[in-house]
C-alpha cells in the first residue's frame, strides 16, 4: 500500500486530486491565511505553484544556489509566525514563499506524509551566505519560543524553528543514476547533479559549510542513543510521525519493540501530533494490561525532544502476510477441497479477531485503526494479537474515527464501538477479498463484493448480508443493503456495449477549463509539468485507447492537448509514456503532425546522455517513438536519431552485460530489448537481435518459478506478475523475438509466463500492474497449450468486473491503491478499455510498438 495517495482524495470524492485544488474560499477546511490573500507589496511580484505561494521583489538577483532557511511551524501558531516573517522580510526585499492554507500545512506534517518536506512551513532566500547568517540569527530571535517540527532534511539552527539546508533557488533538472529526471544543482564543475532532498541533512561534498553554521552542526552530531539502556536492531517502518523498530533490552537481553514520536509531526485528522498519539496509545494499552490480544508496555522515556514508547515484542505475522501464503484465488483453478478448507481458516480468524475487539471494548477502550496491518497471528494460528493502538480512545467519549487504513474508513457518522464494528464488517469480505478500498468510492460495492465472494467461498450468505448491512448502514442512496443484481452498468465482457459504457466515462469526467489536466488520472499527473498530456496518465493515452478501439475522435479534448503542449517548460520529461515523446507520437497518430513535429524538435535539441534505457522513461521508448515517426513521416533524421538511441542503451552498463536494477516492460532491459528488436525489423542488423535476445535473457534472470511453475519477475520482499513490471510485459517481448529466432529458454519461459496470467484474483484492474494487463497478454500471446484457451482469456476478462464500479451509470475503473476512480490509461478505465479491446473488438487492437499478432512467421518452434 502507498500511504502518499491518501492526501489526493480530499479535494474531490471520486478521483484523485492535488491537495492545492481543495477550495480556499469562505471558512472550509482549505482556507487561505490572511497573508496569503494580501497582493503583492509595490515593486514584488506574487506566484502559486502547488502547495506554495511566493513573493519575490522584481529586481531581486538571487543565486542560482546556495544556503536557504526554512522556518516550521505548528497548526496553532502558523499565522502568527507568517505574518512576522512577512513583515521581516518585506521591508528588506528579501524572497520568501510559504504553504498559503492550515489545511496544505496539515497535509504537509500528516502521519504519511512525505518526510523530506515535512515541516517545512516557509522558505527564505537570501543573496549570499553572509545575509544567510544574519537572516538566521535574526529570525531566530524573533521567533524564540514558537514550536514547530523538525525538519528532517535540514540543519537545526538553535532549538527554535529556523533551518538551513544547501540547495538549489531555480527549477533546473538533470537525470539521476536510474535516468530518473530530478531538481539539480550545479557540483564544483559547474556540471548539474541531482539536489538531494532526503529525510535526513546531507551537504553535498564540494560545499564547505560556513562558519556560522559550525555551532549547530556540533550541537547535532552531539545527539546520540547513548544513555538509553535499548540497543535498536533494526527498523521495522518509518512515517512522517517518527520509527518504530525492534532492538533489546541490554539490562535484561529482552526483544522489545521501540515506538518514536516526533512533536508537532505525523498529524492524524483531529490535528493531534505524534507524540500525542503515543500518550494515547500508552493509555490505552495500560488500561488493556493483562489482556492476551494486545501488548504490554514496558517503558517510556524521552531522547531529545523524542518520545519513545517500549512495549512486549509480538511473535507472529501480519494478518496481510496470509494472502500470498494462503489465498486459494492467486491459483487458476483452486478446487472445491482448497477453497472450503480457506473459507474454514478465515472464518476462525475473524472469530479470533472479533473477539480480541470483543475484550478490549469490554475495557472502555475502542480500537479505532483495525485493518489486516494491524493484527498479528501467531505462528500456530491459535491466536491473534492486536497493533498499534494510538488511535484508540475511551467508548464513553464516542470519538470519530481520526486514522485509518484506506480499505477500513469507517463513513463519517460512526463513532465510538461503531468504528471497529464498521471495520469488523469490512474484514469478513475483506478476507475473501481485501478489496474494500473501493468502499471509499462507492459503499454500494459491498453488496457487489459479497456475491462475488458467495459464488467464489462455501462461506454462509447470511454471514456476508450481515457485514454488507453494517457497511452500507446510512448510505445515501437510501437503497436497500444487499443488492445482489445490477450494480454494474454493463460487464466489462458485453462488448461493444462494455465500450461505449467506458467511452462514455471517460468524456464526462472530463474538465476543459483546467491547466494541469482535463481527465482524471493517477497521481503521477501532478509530478512533472506534462503530467496530465502525458501518455500514462494524461491525455495523450486515453484518446490512443478511444481511437485505437473504435470511439471516435474527440476534438475537444486534442484540442486541449495541443494547448497545453504547445510551449513545454523547464524539467518536462521527454519520454514515452511520461513526456513529450509519447505526446508527439500521439498527436502524429490523430493527424496534427506539425504540432508533433514541435514537440519532436524539442525532443532533438535536448541532451540524451542521462537518460536511462528503459521503455518509460527513458530511451527505449524515445527510439521507438522515432523509429514510428520516421515510418509515418518519411524523415530520414529521426530514423538516424532512432538508432542513436539504441546505441545510447547498447552501451549503457546496466543495458549490455550488467544487471539492471529493475525488470519488466516499462522499466527493465525488454523495454531496450523491443527497441533493438523493432530496429532489427527496419535494418535487418543481425547484431540488433543479438542484443534484444541478451535485454531479455538479464530480465529472465531476475524471474522465478513459483507454485505450478508459474514464472514472475524477483522484487525480493514480492514476486510480480504484471504487463509493467513483472513477468507478463517480458513475455509480449519474447513472443515478438520469436517471430525472428529460435532460444529453447525463451519458448519454455512464454509458456511458463502464461501460466503466472492465470490468477483469479490481482490486487487492482490496471493495465500495468492489475488484472487488464493479464487480459492484453493472453489476448496477444503466441503461446500455446493450458492457459491460452478462450475460456483462459473469458475467465480474467470476468475477473475485471470485481474492481468495477459505476461512474455516472457508465463502466469505470478505480486506479492505483483503489480509492478513486481512474480515467488514464496506465492505471485506470482507459487502460481496461484497451485491453477489452485487444481481447474483444474484431478489429487489432495493441499496446504501442506490440502489434496484436506478431508480424511474419515464426522461425523457432510455438511452446
Amino acid at each position: 500500500m502507498n500511504k502518499g495517495y491518501a492526501v489526493f482524495c480530499d479535494a474531490d470524492r471520486q478521483f484523485y486530486d492535488a491537495p492545492h485544488r481543495l477550495a480556499e474560499d469562505g471558512d472550509g477546511p482549505g482556507r487561505t491565511y490572511e497573508a496569503a490573500r494580501r497582493e503583492a507589496p509595490a515593486g514584488w511580484q506574487r506566484h502559486r505553484k502547488g502547495d506554495w505561494l511566493a513573493y519575490r521583489p522584481l529586481d531581486a538577483r538571487l543565486p542560482s544556489q546556495g544556503w536557504k532557511i526554512h522556518v516550521s511551524a505548528g497548526l496553532e501558531n502558523a499565522e502568527k509566525v507568517l505574518a512576522q516573517v512577512w513583515d521581516y522580510c518585506v521591508p528588506r526585499d528579501i524572497a520568501f514563499k510559504f504553504v498559503p492554507s492550515r489545511y496544505l500545512l496539515h497535509t504537509r506534517n500528516a502521519k504519511y506524509a512525505d518526510r523530506s518536506a515535512s515541516g517545512k512551513f516557509i522558505t527564505v532566500y537570501p543573496a549570499d551566505d553572509a545575509q544567510c547568517g544574519a537572516i538566521a540569527e535574526d529570525l531566530d530571535a524573533l521567533l524564540a519560543g514558537e514550536p514547530g517540527p523538525y525538519i528532517l532534511s535540514d540543519l537545526r539552527w538553535g532549538a527554535g524553528p529556523v533551518f538551513l539546508r544547501y540547495g538549489s533557488f531555480t527549477e533546473r533538472h538533470c537525470r539521476d543514476e536510474q535516468g530518473e529526471l530530478r531538481p539539480a544543482v550545479e557540483d564544483a564543475s559547474g556540471r548539474l547533479v541531482p539536489d538531494v532532498r532526503g529525510p535526513s541533512f546531507h551537504v553535498p561534498r564540494w560545499v564547505t559549510p560556513p562558519d556560522f553554521l559550525r555551532p549547530h552542526l556540533e550541537a547535532r552530531a552531539a545527539t546520540t542513543t547513548d544513555g538509553i539502556p535499548y540497543t535498536i536492531e533494526r527498523a521495522l517502518h518509518f512515517s512522517n510521525g517518527g520509527g518504530v523498530y525492534v532492538g533489546r533490552d541490554d539490562r535484561t537481553g529482552r526483544r522489545v519493540v521501540l515506538k518514536e514520536g516526533r512533536p508537532y509531526a505525523g498529524l492524524a485528522a483531529d490535528g493531534a501530533d505524534a507524540v500525542t498519539r503515543l500518550e494515547r496509545e500508552k493509555e490505552a494499552l495500560e488500561r488493556l494490561s493483562g489482556l492476551a490480544c494486545t501488548p504490554e508496555v514496558l517503558d517510556w522515556f524521552t531522547l531529545g525532544d523524542h518520545r519513545f514508547l517500549v512495549l512486549e515484542y509480538i511473535e507472529g505475522r501480519p494478518l496481510n502476510s496470509f494472502f500470498a501464503r494462503r489465498h486459494p484465488l492467486i491459483e487458476e483453478d483452486p478446487g472445491e477441497r482448497a477453497l472450503a478448507a480457506y473459507t474454514e481458516w478465515a472464518l476462525r480468524v475473524h472469530r479470533l479477531v472479533e473477539d480480541a475487539v470483543a475484550q478490549v471494548h469490554e475495557r472502555g477502550v475502542v480500537f479505532n485503526d483495525l485493518h489486516l496491518f494491524n493484527i498479528m497471528v501467531a505462528e500456530d494460528e491459535s491466536s491473534v494479537v492486536l497493533l498499534d493502538f494510538e488511535a484508540a480512545a475511551p467508548s464513553a467519549e464516542g470519538r470519530r474515527q481520526v486514522i485509518a487504513n484506506p480499505g477500513f474508513v469507517a463513513p463519517a457518522d460512526r463513532r465510538g464501538v461503531d468504528v471497529d464494528r464498521y471495520a469488523l464488517a469490512c474484514l469478513r469480505l475483506a478476507l475473501f477479498l481485501p478489496l474494500t478500498s473501493l468502499f471509499a468510492v462507492d459503499r454500494a460495492k459491498a453488496a457487489h463484493l459479497a456475491d462475488i465472494v458467495a459464488a467464489n467461498f462455501p462461506v454462509d450468505r447470511a454471514f456476508l448480508d450481515e457485514a454488507v448491512e453494517e457497511i452500507t448502514r446510512g448510505h445515501p442512496s437510501g437503497e436497500p443493503a444487499v443488492v445482489r443484481s445490477d450494480y454494474l452498468p454493463v460487464e466489462p465482457g458485453d462488448w461493444p456495449r462494455s465500450r461505449d459504457s467506458m467511452a462514455e466515462a471517460v468524456r464526462a469526467s472530463a474538465r476543459f477549463d483546467r491547466e494541469d489536466r482535463c481527465l482524471p488520472g493517477d497521481i503521477a499527473q501532478f509530478a512533472t509539468p506534462v503530467g496530465g498530456s502525458c501518455f500514462a496518465y494524461g491525455a495523450a493515452g486515453v484518446l490512443y485507447a478511444l481511437a485505437e478501439t473504435g470511439c471516435g475522435r474527440w476534438p475537444e479534448a486534442e484540442d486541449w492537448l495541443l494547448r497545453t503542449v504547445r510551449r513545454p517548460t523547464s524539467g518536462t520529461p521527454l519520454g514515452f509514456y511520461d513526456g513529450l515523446a509519447g505526446v508527439a507520437w500521439t498527436l502524429d497518430r490523430l493527424g496534427h503532425r506539425a504540432a508533433a513535429m514541435d514537440l519532436v524538435d524539442v525532443v532533438l535539441s535536448e541532451d540524451w546522455t542521462g537518460m536511462g534505457p528503459d521503455l518509460h522513461s527513458g530511451l527505449a521508448g524515445l527510439g521507438l517513438a522515432l523509429d514510428a515517426l520516421a515510418e509515418s513521416t518519411g524523415e530520414s533524421s529521426l530514423r538516424d536519431a532512432a538508432l542513436r538511441c539504441g546505441r545510447l542503451v547498447a552501451r549503457r552498463p546496466d543495458a549490455a552485460g550488467g544487471t539492471t536494477r529493475r525488470a519488466g516492460l516499462l522499466h527493465g532491459a525488454s523495454g531496450a530489448a523491443l527497441l533493438h528488436l523493432r530496429l532489427y525489423e527496419r535494418t535487418g542488423d543481425p547484431s540488433l537481435l543479438g542484443l534484444a535476445a541478451d535485454g531479455l535473457h538479464r530480465d529472465l534472470d531476475r524471474c522465478v518459478r513459483g507454485a505450478g511453475g508459474a514464472l514472475q519477475v524477483d522484487e525480493g520482499r514480492r514476486t510480480m506478475p504484471y504487463l509493467g513490471a513483472g513477468s507478463a510485459g517480458i513475455g509480449m517481448v519474447l513472443d515478438d523475438w520469436l517471430v525472428h529466432g529460435h532460444d529453447e529458454r525463451f519458448t519454455r519461459a512464454r509458456q511458463e509466463i502464461v501460466r503466472a496470467a492465470q490468477a483469479k484474483f490481482y490486487a487492482q484492474p490496471g493495465l500495468f500492474r492489475g488484472a487488464a494487463g493479464m487480459v492484453l497478454h493472453l489476448s496477444r500471446t503466441a503461446a500455446t497449450g493450458p492457459g491460452t484457451a478462450p475460456a483462459d482469456l473469458a475467465r480474467q476478462i470476468g475477473v475485471l468486473s470485481w474492481h468495477a464500479v459505476p461512474y455516472e451509470g457508465r463502466l469505470a475503473f478505480p486506479g492505483e491503491q483503489m480509492m478513486r476512480l481512474s480515467m488514464d490509461l496506465s492505471t485506470g478505465t482507459a487502460g481496461c478499455l484497451l485491453a477489452l479491446g485487444a481481447a474483444l473488438d474484431e478489429a487489432p487492437v495493441q499496446l504501442p510498438f506490440l502489434p496484436l499478432v506478431p508480424p511474419g512467421r515464426s522461425t523457432g518452434p510455438q511452446s
